[in-house]
């Protein structure tokens, strides 16, 4: 399995990589599939299966709306947010459905979109889609959002694929200690044997120029959410705090205070990190970093190197993002950055192992310092849990990215401080991870049946 950098960062639409990208692409490829099997203008009525913590979690998440727009033909990297609340309400008052875009049929809501509490066998984030003709069913398939946006199959995960890629790499490596030995082998730093990886699949200029634009894509959501104001969807009445707090550092108000002028870049961090999750709450543009519901921790930190960074430029914007898209290939191949699947830990730690291990690498990190960035970054978010309240992604997810950027930048300065040589290695802290995920109980896992998403609603 050949995993690119740019599958781990893929523009897309909040609140859920998992409960929202995923389910989008998922029934948008059974569209596909459909059209493929000449059966698509058959089509005369479509049923959305949801299951196990798409089902627990899917409404809060927006999955029913992106299942449906799917079906309309939208891509999750493609499609306007802005279109989904009118084309929801024009098919809540019509009851039709207007598949591919073109084709109109019946739909309705109580009937056609159904939620189960049971879990599929292979992965907690479960979807099928039947669609039926007018005396029999057509076709219907499986599809499992494992996190970040990825969706296999039912015959994917038969075969036990992550995914279908089967490029040739020229530096593969499916652990840390790996990764390690072919750069000091090949006398590489990491982002260096990342990019030559990712010119398995484009060319230098290509993967330069996608990193560049999948950063000013970052950009756009920190500026978006540090414009926008008011109050978040979704019934909880949580207040976006970005723009206030950034009108406030514009200000610079004359703060004595100890936290403040010894500590304040952090502001500044925390800032960019609240802007993209508000973002991401509301539904807004994203990018997965690795995923949805820790968005925000990359492009703060990135954000915190080129405000502060003299002399940053675009190669470090590809630098960071190749080393940390490196870390986010070992969690995904080796544990999971799903949060159904292993917690929070899998997504926030994830994320914070990621953007410490880019800032490292920008710092002029060893080969071991970057590895030592990561590993500290993810052994502290080890056991996170992950209990969204009411099922949105707002509490506890958006202060957490904040938190999480914070540490990242701590677990790089930790580590440029050293030498390289620690205790746990990364591929002991992802194993970690793995185990930890497994032993959770399933109301820590993305299922708003258990923490804060209990205790919350109980005070």
């Amino acid at each position: 399995m050949a995993i690119s950098v740019f599958d781990l960062f893929k523009v897309g639409l909040g609140p859920s990589s998992s409960h929202t990208v995923g389910p989008m692409r998922a029934a948008y490829d059974f569209i596909q599939a459909l059209r493929e099997r000449d059966l698509l203008e058959r089509v005369a009525r479509i049923e959305v299966k949801l299951y196990g913590s798409l089902s627990a979690t899917g409404k809060g998440h927006g999955t029913d709306r992106a299942a449906i727009m799917g079906l309309m033909g939208e891509r999750p990297d493609k499609i306007d947010p802005a279109i989904v609340t009118p084309c929801l309400e024009e098919l809540l008052e019509s009851s039709t459905l207007m598949l591919d875009g073109r084709l109109p049929i019946p739909f309705l809501w109580a009937r056609d979109m159904q939620w189960y509490e049971e879990c599929l066998p292979y992965h907690p984030n479960a979807m099928t889609l039947v669609a039926h003709g007018h005396t029999d069913a057509l076709w219907h398939n499986t599809y499992y959002s494992v996190g970040g946006g990825f969706v296999v199959d039912e015959a994917q995960a038969a075969r036990g694929e992550l995914d279908q890629d089967t490029t040739v790499l020229p530096y593969d490596f499916n652990s840390a200690a790996e990764l390690m030995a072919l750069c000091r082998m090949h006398n590489l730093r990491i982002s260096e044997l990342m990019l030559e990886n990712e010119k398995a699949w484009r060319s230098e200029d290509e993967v330069r120029q996608g990193l560049w634009q999948i950063w000013q894509a970052m950009q756009d959501c920190v500026d978006a959410g540090l414009q926008h104001e008011g109050i978040l969807p979704g019934g909880l009445n949580v207040k976006r705090r970005a723009a206030a707090l950034y009108r406030r550092l514009l200000a610079a108000q004359d703060d004595r205070g100890l936290i403040a002028t010894t500590f304040g870049a952090m502001d500044w961090v925390n800032v960019f990190a609240l802007a993209v999750n508000e973002e991401n709450a509301a539904g807004g543009r994203m990018v997965t970093a690795p995923t949805n519901g820790a968005a925000g921790i990359i492009p703060a930190v990135l954000h915190y190197y080129m405000k502060f960074q003299s002399g940053a430029c675009e190669r470090d914007v590809v630098d960071f993002l190749l080393a940390a898209g490196a870390v986010g290939i070992l969690c995904k191949k080796n544990a999971s950055i799903s949060g159904a699947e292993v917690g929070c830990q899998g997504e926030v730690g994830s994320a914070c192992a990621m953007a410490a291990a880019g800032l490292a690498e920008v710092m002029g990190g060893s080969v071991a310092q970057v590895e030592n960035a990561a590993e500290i970054g993810l052994e502290h978010n080890l056991g996170l849990t992950c209990d969204p309240v009411g099922g949105l992604v707002q509490v506890p997810c958006i202060e957490r990215n904040a938190i999480a950027s914070v540490k990242a930048i701590n677990a790089a300065q930790m580590a440029l401080r050293g030498d390289g040589d620690h205790f746990i290695s990364l591929d002991k802290a992802i194993r970690t991870m793995r185990d930890t995920g497994r032993d959770m109980q399933d109301k820590y896992k993305e299922t708003s049946r258990g923490g804060l998403a209990v205790n919350a609603i109980e005070c």
